[in-house]
């Protein structure tokens, strides 16, 4: 089985030579100004323009309006935007259908109940990313290092849009959640750094490998 990977909150353009050169699917860059990764526009623009062709190049906001959406897509070239608050399912066609690029909406489970949101958002978005729900009292709605029930997940193969596993994920255990839910995508930020917003070349070459089955890179 092949898997993607995606590596958000990319800061360094070193960081996006490792990625590139392990075979990362997706590139992240994170505009929520309270994340440790957050990254200025023009900064982004930079580092998207070192991004190789064939890696997808995903900008993710929170609960952004059309004036901050308008600024971004202007100033970064960009391949996919990854919604990753409250948006309700009518926002998110909105911006599907303003910016004419492909959207991933971010849904947080913490129990079973959580997943009646999917089938209302994957009705106007490209792709599903399913997290971890944030604590009560977080400042971040990902990139929490906090994982959930993969048992939740396990058998859901119906949903009728490609979607990616987040939310805790490491070198070390990614290997068993793709075995416990069938993820044919995973999605990292914490679990590749050596500090908070410090992405660490080694863990993204051990976390590439580990997500792909091959046990002798990294």
């Amino acid at each position: 089985m092949t898997v993607s990977v995606k590596i958000c909150g990319l800061r360094r353009a070193e960081d996006i030579r490792t990625c590139a050169e392990a075979g990362v699917r997706y590139v992240g860059f994170n505009f929520f100004s309270k994340s440790p990764r957050y990254v200025t526009f023009e900064a982004a623009r930079a580092l998207a323009l070192e991004v190789p062709p064939g890696v997808a190049k995903v900008a993710l906001s929170v609960d952004a309006d059309d004036a901050l959406l308008d600024r971004l897509t202007d100033a970064v070239p960009l391949d996919m935007l990854q919604l990753h608050g409250s948006e309700s399912p009518e926002r998110v066609a909105a911006v599907r259908a303003r910016y004419g690029l492909p959207v991933i909406k971010a849904i947080g489970i913490a129990e079973a109940a959580d997943l009646a949101a999917i089938p209302l958002y994957e009705a106007v978005a490209d792709q599903l990313l399913i997290d971890a729900k944030p604590p009560p009292d977080g400042d971040l709605p990902g990139g929490n290092g906090l994982t959930f029930d993969w048992q939740l997940l396990a058998g859901r193969k119906y949903w009728a849009r490609p979607w990616m596993l987040s939310g805790g994920l490491t070198p070390e255990n990614v290997a068993e959640a793709i075995r416990r839910t069938g993820a044919r995508q995973v999605d990292v930020a914490s679990g590749v750094e050596s500090a908070r917003g410090v992405k660490d070349a080694e863990l993204i070459r051990r976390f590439a490998a580990a997500a792909s089955g091959d046990a002798a890179t990294g």
